[in-house]
């Protein structure tokens, strides 16, 4: 099944792209990754978007709670934002995405790395 974002949402994952594109300009490739998220924090923050930082979701099995997770990120309550510093996007990180959307019931997630030459991101739906 292919999910379709709406207009509202698929123009706000743009604008979060733009906001990361605007990090790595800055600051290039290096740094760890708690450096990124300050910085996407306050550019997300400058361009008048509603983010949250470190915010906990209940993992629920069988209706008992078995745990929590902290998204990095969390933009208008709507869209996950994961930060890494890696050689690449690998599998384990986009299922940790998925994971994340599963439990929050959210639309879409995107997945930001900051250690390759270039900036790489990559939208992840449930």
């Amino acid at each position: 099944m292919r999910v379709v974002l709406d207009g509202e949402t698929e123009s706000l994952t743009e604008r979060i792209i733009g906001a990361g594109y605007e990090v790595f300009n800055a600051l290039g490739q290096g740094f760890v990754e708690s450096v990124y998220k300050k910085a996407f924090v306050h550019e997300l923050r400058e361009r008048l978007l509603d983010v949250g930082q470190e915010v906990p979701f209940d993992v629920r099995y069988k209706g008992h709670s078995v745990g929590t997770y902290y998204a990095d990120l969390v933009v208008e309550s709507r869209v996950i934002v994961e930060l890494k510093v890696a050689e690449a996007i690998a599998q384990p990180h986009v299922k940790q995405v998925i994971n994340y959307l599963r439990a929050s019931t959210m639309p879409v997630g995107l997945l930001f790395n900051f250690g390759t030459p270039g900036l790489t991101f990559r939208r992840v739906l449930p």
